[in-house]
């Protein structure tokens, strides 16, 4: 592994739902890098709040959740070359991609607190090698000094088929009409929130999938990575 490989840092940001996970993983494995996903930690944290009633009618008890924010073990292992999130010894990576966390998540995260306990443990990854993060704040507020830096979107329409595809696989049933609310309720809530506001780093490089297949977005990435650092796929 050339030296490069083993210290880049690719930072994805973009709204929800616009594929930033997939992307990202398929990257990850294709050039032999660590994914980390921001979003689960988040979503853990809400997990969390959820289960424990500090969240009601759609506002968080701050003041119930923090002191127990030091004690939870959040943390991924990779099973089978995937990321998994663990919440304590818990795997809790289907529990969390439920519609009712989606609905929370942006309270949760929007709380200075929450961001700085998740980036304290995604910096905690920072020498473990090459990693690529996807989330709303890495090339912004995580990893600023991330070597690239890419900001993704696609059309609402697509991006709530998309969404709803994915939880109908996984046996979650939910209509295109309530992911749509959810997802322009988020994308509202990340943009407007006072801390870490989801926005697009001046040097980052939009990628915009409306109308782009992944295959068509990992030749893209295959291009941009050759083109500006020489890297290539190690698979």
């Amino acid at each position: 592994m050339t030296e490069l490989r083993k210290s880049i840092i690719i930072a994805i940001d973009g709204f929800s739902s616009t594929g930033k996970s997939s992307f990202a993983k398929l990257i990850a494995r294709d050039y032999g890098l660590l994914y980390l996903d921001s979003g689960a930690l988040y979503r853990a944290v809400t997990l969390f709040a959820m289960e424990n009633g500090f969240i009601t009618d759609g506002k968080l008890d701050r003041n119930a959740l923090l002191p127990f924010l030091s004690d939870l073990h959040l943390h991924f292992e990779y099973i089978n070359g995937a990321s998994v999130t663990f919440l304590g010894g818990r795997n809790v990576e289907n529990d969390i991609r439920t519609l009712q966390v989606a609905s929370n998540v942006s309270i949760v995260a929007s709380d200075p607190q929450v961001r700085n306990f998740v980036d304290n443990i995604l910096h905690s990854y920072r020498d473990k090698g090459g990693i690529i993060m996807d989330g709303r704040d890495i090339g912004t507020t995580v990893f600023p000094d991330a070597d690239l830096k890419i900001f993704m979107t696609a059309s609402t329409e697509v991006r709530a088929r998309r969404r709803a595809a994915e939880m109908e696989q996984k046996g979650l049933k939910c209509s295109i009409e309530q992911v749509r609310q959810n997802l322009e309720e988020r994308d509202w809530i990340d943009s407007h929130r006072e801390v870490s506001p989801l926005s697009r780093a001046a040097e980052a490089i939009e990628l915009d999938n409306t109308d782009k297949t992944l295959e068509e977005q990992m030749d893209w990435i295959r291009s941009l990575l050759k083109e500006k650092f020489g890297l290539s796929p190690i698979r």
